[in-house]
């Protein structure tokens, strides 16, 4: 399996590049970082960098997106969607292997 980003999530990351005026090849970075109230933290950012050795790269709904390899272990099956309501905005994530999730859906423990 993957990380999967969704055709929402897909065309609200080619809005933001668009807008900040990022070159397609820019890949948006998908990862895991230590912290947050329940122990890890998701990490999105657009980077220019893929070492075939250290990352996995996939394609969604024309968005490349690019996993490092000890970030895929927790986000393996993961899908990252966009919300969007009059009280919250913002990336989520679905992870199928978070025993437990913050509040606020940024952290996870796994």
């Amino acid at each position: 399996m993957a990380i999967k980003l969704t055709e929402r999530a897909a065309e609200e990351v080619k809005r933001f590049r668009k807008e900040h005026n990022f070159d397609d090849s820019m890949l948006l970075r998908i990862g895991v970082a230590g912290g947050g109230c329940s122990g890890f933290n998701y990490t999105l950012n657009f980077d220019d960098n893929f070492d075939e050795k250290s990352d996995s790269k996939y394609e969604h709904h024309g968005v490349a997106v690019v996993v490092d390899k000890k970030s895929a272990l927790y986000l393996d099956g993961t899908e990252v969607d966009w919300f969007d309501s009059l009280e919250k905005q913002g990336f989520t994530f679905n992870n199928p292997n978070a025993v437990k999730s913050c509040g606020c859906g940024s952290s996870f423990q796994a």
